[in-house]
């Protein structure tokens, strides 16, 4: 499962970002864009409503802790509780690797557990977050060379530079009266 897809489906369809934001009224995004973004196929089980919320509230705490330890238990934690695991499967003399639920309504936040798991494995766990914009807890992958990034996006980071802005000229101001 591609991780911008998580990241979309935690922002457009988590609790939390909606609600910081202001967007708990606002209509959830299309549903057909993000299963595309997920990597899901089109012959997969239709994934309802509930289940992309639940599922994203479930991946934001991953996102939001800056503890390495709570970071890999929580995702440890949704690995056992979906209880995924590896499995082969043959198709037309080629062999796969798969993986595998018992429980069918389990598998996107399955397949986000494995990811999240790949991700924290071969990167730097401080590449994961949550903006540091004011009012918005939407989540990022820190892809930059440095590893630097605080903002969810531009307009996030452009917002708090305007900020920080008027601020010091505020401050100069009251200084200089």
């Amino acid at each position: 499962m591609p991780l911008a897809g998580l990241v979309d489906l935690v922002n457009g369809w988590g609790s939390t970002p909606r609600l910081e934001a202001g967007e708990q009224d606002w209509p959830y995004p299309p549903r057909q864009s993000l299963t595309g973004r997920l990597g899901l196929t089109e012959d997969a089980e239709p994934v309802t409503d509930e289940a992309l919320i639940w599922t994203a509230d479930r991946l934001h705490p991953v996102f939001a802790t800056t503890s390495l330890p709570q970071r890999v238990r929580l995702v440890s934690q949704l690995l056992a509780e979906t209880g995924v695991r590896p499995a082969l499967l043959a198709d037309n003399h080629v062999v796969r690797g798969i993986w595998q639920v018992d429980d069918q309504r389990l598998g996107l936040l399955a397949a986000a557990a494995v990811a999240l798991r790949a991700h924290l494995v071969g990167q730097p766990a401080d590449r994961l977050g949550v903006c540091a914009g004011r009012r918005c807890t939407d989540v990022y992958i820190d892809a930059s060379p440095g590893a630097h990034r605080r903002f969810c996006s531009v307009r996030c980071q452009n917002r708090a530079r305007v900020a920080a802005f008027r601020r010091r000229r505020a401050s100069e101001a009251a200084a200089g009266a």
